[in-house]
C-alpha cells in the first residue's frame, strides 16, 4: 500500500442530485475521483465495474475510459488530481476502482468541508484546505484497508448487511421501523445491530442518523427554507426533535450552522 498520499487537486465540483451524466463515457488527463453522498450510480474502468453509493469512493487513473451511468438522483464531489509523487504501475493499478469508506461519520465531516472550500478552492487558503481534506481522505481509505479489486472475505460485509445499508438508505428521509428491517432479513433486531456495527462501524439508527444530519447541513446551508420543513425533509417529526439531535451529534443548532455558512 502506497505510503505517500501527497496530492496536487486540479479540479473540483459538487453535484446535488444529478439526474444524469452530461457524458456516459468519459477520459480524463489526470485522476479523477467520484466520492458519492448520496444516490447510485453504475460504473465501469477497464475491467472493473459495479455500483457505487454512499460510503463509496470510485478513483479513475488517467487516459482510461470511465463508464458511469446514475440508477438514482447523485449528489457526489468530484475531483481532479494528480500525485505529487510518481506511481508505479502495479500502484497505479491497486488504487484505480472503488473503495468503501465504512467510518460514516468521519466521511460526512470530511465531506462537509470539502462542500465549504470548493466555491474558492483555487485561492489560498482554501487550496491548501482542500489539498489537506483530499490527502486525508485517502489517508482514511487507507487506513480503514479496503481492497479495490480483490477484497478479503473477512473484510466484506455479509450480503445481508450490504442489503439493510442500502434498505435504510433507500427509507432514510422517511417513517422506517428497524424491526421491519430485522424481519425482512430474517435477524432479530439484537442480531440486525451487532452484525451492522461489525461490518460498517455504526449501528443501523446510527448511520440514517448521520444520512439525515448530512442532508439537514445540506439545506440549510443551500435553502432558506424553515427549520419545521427541513425537518420533515430529514425524516424527523418536528423541528423540535431535529434540534435536539443535530444539537446532541454536531455540537450547534440548525440555526447557528445556518448562520455560519451565511457569513
Amino acid at each position: 500500500m502506497r505510503s505517500h498520499w501527497s496530492v496536487q487537486p486540479i479540479g473540483y465540483m459538487y453535484w446535488h442530485k444529478k439526474e444524469q451524466f452530461l457524458l456516459e463515457r468519459d477520459t480524463d488527463s489526470c485522476w479523477t475521483m467520484f466520492a458519492v453522498e448520496s444516490g447510485q450510480f453504475a460504473f465501469r474502468i477497464g475491467d472493473r465495474e459495479g455500483e457505487a453509493g454512499f460510503g463509496d469512493v470510485v478513483v479513475c487513473p488517467p487516459d482510461i475510459a470511465f463508464h458511469r451511468r446514475t440508477i438514482t438522483p447523485l449528489t457526489f464531489h468530484f475531483v481532479k488530481f494528480a500525485w505529487e509523487q510518481d506511481l508505479s504501475p502495479e500502484e497505479a493499478d491497486v488504487l484505480a476502482g472503488r473503495w468503501t469508506v465504512k467510518d460514516a461519520e468521519r466521511l460526512l465531516s470530511t465531506y462537509r468541508y470539502m462542500r465549504e472550500l470548493g466555491s474558492s478552492f483555487r485561492e489560498e487558503p482554501a487550496f491548501g484546505r482542500m489539498k489537506h481534506m483530499i490527502e486525508d481522505l485517502w489517508r482514511l481509505l487507507e487506513m480503514e484497508r479496503v481492497s479495490v479489486e480483490s477484497p478479503a472475505e473477512s473484510d466484506r460485509p455479509d450480503p445481508d448487511m450490504q442489503r439493510a445499508r442500502q434498505w435504510l438508505r433507500e427509507r432514510a428521509y422517511g417513517p422506517l421501523a428497524m424491526s421491519e428491517l430485522a424481519a425482512d432479513l430474517g435477524i432479530s433486531p439484537v442480531q440486525l445491530t451487532r452484525r451492522f456495527r461489525a461490518a460498517y462501524r455504526t449501528t443501523p439508527s446510527g448511520f440514517v442518523t448521520e444520512l439525515r444530519l448530512g442532508r439537514a447541513c445540506r439545506l440549510l446551508e443551500e435553502t432558506t427554507r424553515p427549520l419545521e420543513w427541513i425537518a420533515q425533509q430529514c425524516g424527523y417529526e418536528n423541528s423540535f426533535y431535529l434540534s435536539r439531535i443535530f444539537s446532541a451529534k454536531l455540537g450547534m443548532t440548525p440555526s447557528a450552522h445556518r448562520k455560519l455558512h451565511r457569513v
